[in-house]
């Protein structure tokens, strides 16, 4: 993986920090930031409402689950 981009929990309901979201992703050393490989930003969105549509770092949709790695996190904002 390239050096990573990354996407901050602070923008809640972003994609890659979707439970349905299919890209390439971890979390981030600091539990904070979820990082994506800058050539390979996109994913797959998985039985949510874009299901099958590739999806960036900035989409964001109204039945965003977080993903379970952040999904602690998530739950206390």
């Amino acid at each position: 993986m390239s050096p990573p981009t990354s996407v901050e929990l602070a923008a809640p309901r972003r994609c890659p920090s979707c439970e349905r979201w299919g890209g390439v992703r971890r979390l981030g050393a600091d539990g904070v930031a979820i990082e994506l490989d800058p050539a390979n930003t996109l994913g797959r969105c998985n039985e949510g409402p874009w299901h099958g549509s590739l999806r960036g770092p900035r989409n964001a949709c109204g039945q965003w689950k977080p993903w379970l790695e952040i999904a602690p996190a998530a739950e206390s904002r």
